[in-house]
């Protein structure tokens, strides 16, 4: 920075504040304005679409400038937001009556993508979070904070991909990272990047700043002290929203740690392909979420896409949320309950703005709207035989002295903003509405004055007003300005009159002006009081807030199973998913045709169910509903099937298409493999994987035995229950090698070159592939599925020859090369599938594809 005695008083005391914050955008409060000067200005200018100007010269250069109206400012602030900048509103603190030089200024908090809990910066009906991420060698600590909620938690994934899918599940909006931190692939991707220092990640400070914040001695009661990667992200992450918000944040009262045992895990793939609240192009039409989602409540709504994003494994919580269903389905209360919880609205939200004092008049009389809803949604619970949904209602405390509070208070419909006045209800305070008096009394009392002045003077023009410049005055046309009494002192001259003052009109003025600024000055500190009276209830009204959301998502569930015509699912011990007639919760809504029901029967003893049949005949859709069924089971909904029945599941895996990572050099090949390579690690014989159209992204020789290697591993040593859509026909006499492996196929019809598909799920494999008829009907032209035809018939006779002619020779040489073999566990293995082979027993498509395993394996 440049000598600062270069600079006017003003410009010093800016680049001071400037330089405490050299990273991010300075909104410095000049008058009615948000001023940024030299390269903020520049980029605001590009960022916000305003004006770039100049402003004088300070060291003798130039000032570039560019600035928002203070009562505009939340909406610029929000746009920066969105585009992931930060920002520092710089206030005057000082009185500029008393001001020698510059007024006294200063930084009273930092908006960040992450820290805001403005109304207007929030996106409504999704979480806000922001996230820290530290690592030791291999092992990793991740903490989550949502500043609008206070919610706080920690854990600690076991490997890289662990973390780069809980990043995905949480998606923050910004996330801090050490500054020694080695895989910052796994990170490079994720919004709002901040480095910290090291420091801000030491054990020692993290637990002290943690049990500063909770009032505690130890972290033991939230049962995280043995977790102390999470602790080292978790205090930097506390440390980032003190230094962010310049003020206590009492609404941040525990942590929690999060274990991958009490969830059904998904992996990023997962919750991309499952189009969880998220479609592949990136929008929200057409997902789970949107189907599921008609919450009354915002907080509601976000309370649904957690449970969505992360499925639970207590049966016995899970037991508890279908009961509640069922309550408010048999007792018919979701238009009673609606209604009530539509008024309670963002009850969190408001919360967390009371406790960091910046909840605004029109955030009160909604909290006392919510409150208001209380007794009614308790009665209406109480009243009915709801033993779940009663248990509920009565983690709600009794908050009438608040109402009451909040009823006297602040009147029906306040201003926006407390600078405005006239928030605080009348007869709250009779102080304030003794200097109130004084200030509406003027209107009279000014009207009876200027009746009178005109009676005693007979100057009918004259008329008494008021501006902020000059203050009260006496106005009389030019053409009657010499008729104005000798006392009458002259204070303004204009084109077509002249304005006095004269000394009765001045001292009320005086009186007037001081009853405004009194009543004022006395209307926030009443404002701020109220903060103080509901601040020791913070912690109870959380408690309600949480109970309240979590009754919308059980209604609204009750609404969707009602409405969409789902059935309650079974949790069984026994491993296996059964579902009768299961549909697809998303297509059977943007279908315009009645959606083809399909069964799915998976189990020890069927657990590989290799399925065939065409493109586009509903392979896909059959696996993703399968997957989004049991999805929906454990989050406690019911599900769309008439009959469903689900066995313990640890984590669903889904290798459903794939396109080329071009940003990080991957082709579809290589992203294939890869989330291949992470399934085949992780599976167990608990998880439910889908696995679509596997291998097609290299040579077919290749793509047939990587599929055929992949969905042995799966089904002899993982023994998970896997739906594993195929192309490759070879694969179908996989039934008759391994127990557990069973075909089923979609059905389609074929009538000279049209198709019709059936989209019913059947028994055994499809009697050939569809290729050519589905290309007619995509509009291939037809003397190209004709020459196609032609040339599928010579390789199928070259196909036969070449296997029958040849079969022995390639067995032979197979033997030859087992038998050079040095001792390992493998050989004894090949030589049995050798012996199995037998070409004069197979069809030549089948015993080609036992030889391609075969050398692949050699």
């Amino acid at each position: 920075m440049e000598n600062l005695i270069q600079h006017t008083p003003m410009m010093q005391q800016y680049l001071r504040l400037k330089a405490e914050n050299p990273d991010i955008l300075l909104f410095y409060r000049m008058g009615d304005f948000y001023e940024l000067f030299y390269d903020d200005a520049k980029k605001a200018a590009a960022l916000l679409d305003i004006s770039l100007t100049k402003r004088g010269q300070s060291a003798g250069q130039p000032i570039p400038m560019a600035g928002v109206p203070y009562h505009a400012v939340e909406g610029y602030l929000a746009k920066l937001v969105q585009l992931g900048e930060s920002a520092a509103i710089c206030e005057q603190i000082g009185d500029p009556a008393t001001a020698k030089g510059p007024v006294e200024r200063q930084i009273v908090r930092v908006v960040t993508p992450g820290t805001v809990s403005d109304e207007a910066l929030l996106p409504e009906r999704q979480d806000n979070l922001i996230a820290a991420v530290y690592q030791e060698k291999e092992r990793f600590g991740l903490a989550m904070l949502d500043m609008t909620s206070g919610r706080f938690q920690l854990s600690e994934p076991e490997s890289g991909a662990q973390l780069y899918a809980e990043l995905q599940r949480i998606q923050p909006v910004e996330l801090l990272y050490c500054e020694d931190f080695r895989d910052l692939g796994l990170i490079e991707n994720a919004k709002g990047l901040r480095r910290r220092p090291i420091w801000e990640f030491e054990l020692k400070t993290a637990i002290q700043l943690l049990n500063r914040q909770f009032g505690t001695q130890d972290l033991r009661g939230f049962g995280v002290e043995k977790a102390v990667l999470g602790l080292c992200a978790a205090g930097c992450l506390l440390h980032y929203a003190k230094e962010t918000q310049r003020t206590a944040l009492p609404h941040i009262q525990s942590i929690a740690l999060l274990q991958s045992s009490d969830n059904v895990q998904l992996d990023a793939a997962t919750r991309r392909n499952l189009e969880l609240t998220q479609n592949l192009a990136g929008g929200t039409e057409n997902t789970l979420a949107a189907i599921l989602d008609h919450c009354v409540t915002p907080m509601g709504s976000r309370l649904l896409k957690r449970w969505i994003h992360q499925p639970i494994r207590d049966i016995t919580k899970l037991r508890r949320r279908q009961q509640a269903i069922s309550e408010v389905l048999q007792q018919d209360l979701i238009g009673e309950l609606q209604p009530y919880l539509q008024q309670v609205g963002d009850m969190e939200r408001i919360l967390a703005r009371v406790a960091l004092c910046s909840a605004r008049p029109r955030d009160l009389t909604r909290l006392r709207t919510a409150l208001a809803q209380i007794p009614f949604i308790q009665q209406v619970l109480q009243t009915e035989s709801c033993e779940n949904l009663t248990a509920l209602s009565r983690q709600i405390a009794d908050f009438s002295p608040q109402f009451d509070l909040l009823q006297r208070a602040i009147i029906d419909n306040p201003p926006l903003l407390i600078r405005d006045g006239g928030v605080i209800a009348p007869g709250y305070n009779a102080e304030l509405d003794e200097w109130r008096s004084l200030s509406d009394g003027a209107t009279r009392y000014l009207e009876d004055l200027e009746q009178r002045e005109r009676e005693s003077t007979g100057i009918d023009t004259l008329k008494i007003g008021f501006n902020a410049v000059h203050g009260y005055y006496i106005q009389i046309s030019q053409g009657q300005a010499h008729k104005a009494p000798i006392h009458y002192v002259r204070r303004q001259t204009l084109k077509n009159a002249e304005r006095y003052i004269i000394p009765e009109l001045k001292t009320y003025e005086d009186k007037v002006l001081k009853s405004k600024g009194a009543s004022l000055a006395l209307e926030k500190q009443l404002y701020e009081e109220i903060f103080d009276q509901l601040l020791p209830h913070l912690g109870a009204l959380q408690a309600a807030a949480m109970s309240l959301a979590e009754l919308d998502v059980l209604v609204n569930l009750a609404e969707r199973a009602d409405s969409l015509n789902y059935v309650q699912p079974q949790f069984v011990e026994k491993i296996g998913v059964s579902i009768r007639n299961g549909r697809h919760p998303v297509v059977e809504q943007v279908l315009k045709e009645p959606f083809i029901a399909n069964p799915t029967e998976l189990s020890p003893q069927r657990r590989l169910l290799i399925i065939t049949g065409p493109n586009m005949g509903g392979k896909s859709t059959y696996m993703r509903q399968t997957a989004l069924i049991t999805l929906m089971a454990y989050i406690g909904s019911f599900v769309p099937a008439e009959q469903a029945t689900i066995g313990p599941i640890d984590r669903i895996f889904t290798r459903i298409g794939a396109s080329d990572d071009l940003a990080s050099g991957r082709s579809t090949f290589m992203v294939e493999m890869t989330e291949m390579a992470n399934i085949l690690h992780q599976a167990t014989q608990n998880s439910l994987v889908l696995i679509d159209e596997i291998g097609r992204g290299t040579s077919t020789y290749d793509g047939l035995s990587l599929a055929w290697a992949c969905a042995e591993q799966l089904a002899k040593q993982l023994r998970s229950l896997t739906l594993f859509a195929t192309h490759y026909f070879e694969l179908t006499v996989l039934p008759e090698q391994i127990d557990g492996v069973v075909n089923v196929h979609l059905d389609a019809l074929e009538h000279q070159d049209t198709i019709a598909f059936m989209h019913s799920v059947q028994e055994g494999a499809a009697s050939k592939s569809y290729g050519l008829a589905v290309a007619a009907l995509a509009g291939v032209p037809q003397t190209v599925i004709k020459s196609a035809k032609q040339k599928l018939k010579q390789l199928e006779k070259l196909s036969g020859k070449q296997t029958h002619a040849e079969m022995t020779a390639l067995l032979t040489q197979s033997q030859g090369e087992l038998a050079l073999m040095e001792e390992d566990d493998n050989r004894q293995a090949l030589l049995e599938m050798l012996e199995k082979l037998d070409p004069d027993e197979m069809t030549p498509k089948q015993a080609l594809a036992y030889l391609y395993q075969l050398k692949k394996m050699l």
